[in-house]
């Protein structure tokens, strides 16, 4: 930033979904990073293109005048602090720090954990009032565990620059800051990512699957991929092969907590004569709860080979068939009049989009049960089933990216 831009002391008056907070000047809408709700602070406007003369001119039309419907400001000094403001848990993206030299990946590390709760439940239920319709509650949004919220990310991306600096990267940037402490990982993962040396240009994977020992994974820039490792999970007392940099569920007791509220929602309605699907299925997660619930014909559609190898391995003692495409395109194809008892999905964080729940309806299902990673892409994406009649039975929420702004929801809808 330059000191050309343009310093404002803004009220904050909530928060928006991606970790920044609310504040307005002139009438102009300003997110803010490292706020809270109700504080008055010091911000700096960090477009690169913004002058300071903009910032008295907001409302005119004059040559070089903004015309961006808002502005995004980092927190330089607060001036008036929340009661719930904490030194932040990771002491390299603490506001004391310059604005560049905050690392990212804890965007509400400063926020009292139960307090940060509260905001992700506000966080979705203003997606839901904007894009599901009227009348939907959002639930608390639940802890999975008494800790502070520290040492559960068993999986860690670092970074590598041209100077061999390894470390995470700067807030809403692509430079690397040398850390001293990973608070949120897992304390072997730390301890192997303190232990790094002379490593190539590009990005370093940290894993600690099942078996607690980490996987360190190189990526050089530009290098072609190395060879696959297959390594196991646990979730529900049933182990998993997943590859080693495959998705996985990051918090250690996430696949459990997940599985347990999407068996909690198929309670009772799990036909054993009917064909159920699970959409976006990974390497098996979910189907295998449809399997326990007493599930004789299971399709299960992810579009990564690698695991839907893994799916077809993880769901032997299912009759399941593991389908490698994409979703989209695996309904279209579908023959017309197929029936489906349930549908469980679990989409990427731009969810499943309208064609797909459009689809997912023409399947005629008794249920589906939806996992969502976004609350504004889930909000959206129940606003279509809503509108094509379905209704939501029951809506969770699980705090599984404690001092992140990411949480975690499960939906059950019927007709």
């Amino acid at each position: 930033m330059t000191s050309s831009q343009p310093t404002l002391d803004l009220d904050i008056t909530g928060i928006a979904h991606g970790g920044t907070f609310i504040a307005r000047h002139e009438g102009r809408v300003v997110f803010v990073s490292d706020a809270i709700p109700g504080e008055r602070v010091r911000a700096q406007v960090t477009d690169p293109s913004l002058r300071l003369a903009d910032a008295r001119s907001v409302r005119g039309t004059g040559p070089g005048t903004q015309q961006k419907r808002f502005w995004r400001a980092e927190t330089l000094e607060v001036l008036e602090a929340s009661p719930h403001r904490r030194p932040h848990v990771w002491a390299e993206a603490d506001v004391s720090r310059a604005p560049e030299d905050r690392v990212g990946g804890a965007d509400l590390g400063h926020i009292e954990l139960g307090e940060q709760r509260v905001l992700k439940r506000r966080v979705l239920q203003e997606a839901l009032d904007k894009f599901a319709g009227a009348g939907l509650e959002a639930p608390e949004v639940a802890a999975v565990d008494a800790g502070d919220g520290t040492g559960w990310r068993t999986r860690v991306s670092l970074h590598v620059d041209g100077d061999g600096r390894v470390g995470p990267y700067a807030a809403r940037s692509h430079r690397v800051i040398d850390v001293a402490t990973l608070p949120l990982a897992r304390p072997a993962v730390a301890e192997a990512a303190y232990a790094l040396r002379a490593q190539k240009p590009g990005r370093v994977d940290l894993v600690e699957p099942g078996d607690g020992r980490v996987r360190v994974l190189p990526r050089p820039a530009g290098a072609r991929r190395g060879k696959r490792e297959e390594i196991f999970e646990r979730a529900g007392g049933r182990r998993f092969a997943v590859e080693a940099d495959g998705f996985w569920q990051v918090h250690p007791q996430a696949a459990d907590t997940l599985q347990h509220a999407v068996g909690d929602a198929l309670a009772g309605r799990v036909d054993p004569d009917a064909t159920h699907f699970d959409l976006y299925g990974g390497v098996g997660l979910f189907a295998a709860v449809l399997g326990e619930q007493g599930a004789r014909d299971i399709i299960t559609v992810e579009s990564d080979r690698r695991a839907t190898e893994h799916a077809r391995e993880n769901l032997s003692a299912f009759d399941a068939q593991a389908v490698t495409a994409r979703v989209d395109r695996f309904l279209m194809g579908l023959a017309e009049g197929t029936r489906a008892g349930a549908v469980v999905l679990d989409p990427p964080r731009a969810g499943a989009g309208r064609a797909v729940v459009e689809s997912i309806h023409a399947l005629a299902s008794e249920a589906v049960v939806y996992v969502a990673c976004d609350p504004v892409a889930l909000a959206r994406d129940l606003g279509t089933f809503r509108g094509l009649g379905w209704n939501v039975d029951s809506l969770r929420a699980f705090d599984l990216f404690p001092h992140s702004h990411h949480f975690e929801a499960v939906a059950l809808l019927t007709r």
